[in-house]
């Protein structure tokens, strides 16, 4: 059974670089067809794709965030991670770790950005 671990929460300062990494459990990052991604939920709001990186390390985002985000991957300890530039408040959320193609999710990690 594959699972996956978020950090625990954190404080994150307006413009700063948010850094989260996900450490993944019985499971390959390599293993074919499994796409690995980042979802936040923000206060109020529904589930957010915000991008995944797949098993060749190929990686998509998405376009509302792409000028932002970079996702990335290190087969030698099963993490990958997510790094978002330049945060704002409208950035606070619970960021989730999953792997989309068999819906493996972690527990979530709140992640505030405030000064």
């Amino acid at each position: 059974q594959v699972q996956l671990q978020e950090p625990g929460p954190g404080l994150v300062r307006p413009s700063e670089t948010l850094s989260l990494t996900c450490t993944v459990s019985g499971g390959s990052l390599t293993t074919n067809d499994y796409y690995w991604s980042w979802v936040r939920q923000s206060p109020g709001k529904g589930l957010e794709w915000m991008g995944s990186i797949d098993w060749r390390g190929s990686t998509y985002y998405s376009p509302s965030l792409e000028r932002r985000i970079a996702i990335s991957r290190d087969t030698s300890k099963n993490h990958v991670t997510l790094q978002l530039s330049s945060v704002t408040p409208e950035d606070t959320a619970v960021y989730y770790c999953a792997e989309s193609a068999r819906d493996f999710w972690g527990q979530g990690t709140q992640v505030t950005v405030s000064s």
